[in-house]
């Protein structure tokens, strides 16, 4: 036992967008196996984790990405850090600065990950494939074809690691919700305290993934040799939105009336949506993973944690 602890402490974690939805609780994960971490961001300075070390790291500049994690020495670097906002990726007015984060920013740490040596695990999205068909699409696919920028800059980061590293994972995930940043889950429940009945897409098909329990498989991954392309999302099978937003009111006592409608009656988006998003998680199982715990009890523990 005390060889296994003199082991997790001398791991060192590198989180980037360590103070975003997923990066909090990647780093509240990292911590508590002991592992010695630090978090980077934009930000001078955060508070959003206490016993994390921090510094401010614009993924952007190459040279400040490899000085940074030159002088760090991660045994992994966990890259959360990404541009997120999906509809606005779509406004000309944004188009630099979503390449330049998702494209230029996912290559730099690549680049220094290469010369430190260490493993990158690279946070991707459903949203590299166009959601056609019904079948789920497995994580060694090469037909892509994203439907929007957020899809097309991810895809391309994700190119960019496979070009540079041999050590790597790319994850892709799909429908993340948590209990730090916003999503889907806390906007149906704020609409709820303020409409009755709510209009939610009903064909579009995935899985939500809760961000507490992909931390998990981030580290157990952190701590494997098993490389390449793997697609992560709760178990509990694929879903509607629709569906989803039926049972997060379920579950939260709400009596609101959800209205199914098409993508295109819904019509609000300024970026196409895939409608299947259903990622087949086999790989993981394949190679000793642990599936992730069945979506409904991940909403009911968000719910908990949420309330309290």
């Amino acid at each position: 036992m005390e060889q296994i602890a003199l082991t997790k402490q001398s791991m060192k974690i590198l989180v980037t967008g360590a103070c975003g939805q997923l990066g909090q609780d990647v780093v509240k994960e990292v911590l508590e196996r002991g592992y010695t971490v630090t978090g980077s961001g934009t930000a001078k300075t955060v508070d959003c984790s206490v016993g994390m070390q921090y510094v401010q790291m614009d993924i952007t500049d190459a040279a400040a990405v490899e000085q940074i994690i030159t002088r760090v020495g991660p045994d992994t670097v966990i890259h959360c850090a990404a541009w997120t906002a999906v509809d606005a990726a779509e406004e000309k007015i944004n188009e630099n600065v979503v390449r330049a984060v998702n494209v230029q920013g996912t290559e730099n740490i690549a680049r220094a990950c290469k010369k430190a040596d260490c493993k990158m695990i690279c946070i991707s999205t459903d949203y590299v494939f166009d959601g056609q068909g019904d079948e789920p699409w497995k994580p060694d696919c090469e037909e892509f074809h994203p439907l929007n920028v957020y899809g097309q800059t991810k895809l391309e980061g994700e190119q960019a690691v496979k070009r540079l590293l041999d050590k790597y994972f790319i994850v892709r995930i799909a429908w993340v919700f948590g209990v730090n940043g916003n999503n889907f889950v806390k906007t149906m429940l704020k609409l709820a305290e303020t409409h009755d009945e709510l209009k939610v897409v009903a064909d579009q098909t995935g899985t939500p993934t809760y961000t507490r329990d992909l931390a998990g498989l981030l580290a157990d991954m952190a701590e494997t040799d098993k490389y390449g392309c793997y697609h992560v999302t709760n178990e509990g099978g694929y879903i509607s939105w629709y569906e989803f937003a039926c049972e997060i009111f379920r579950q939260a006592g709400y009596r609101t009336k959800v209205i199914p409608v098409t993508t295109e009656e819904y019509g609000l988006s300024k970026a196409k949506r895939p409608l299947n998003s259903r990622l087949d998680k086999s790989k993981l199982a394949e190679n000793g993973f642990c599936l992730l715990p069945d979506w409904k009890d991940a909403l009911a523990r968000f719910l908990r944690e949420t309330a309290s």
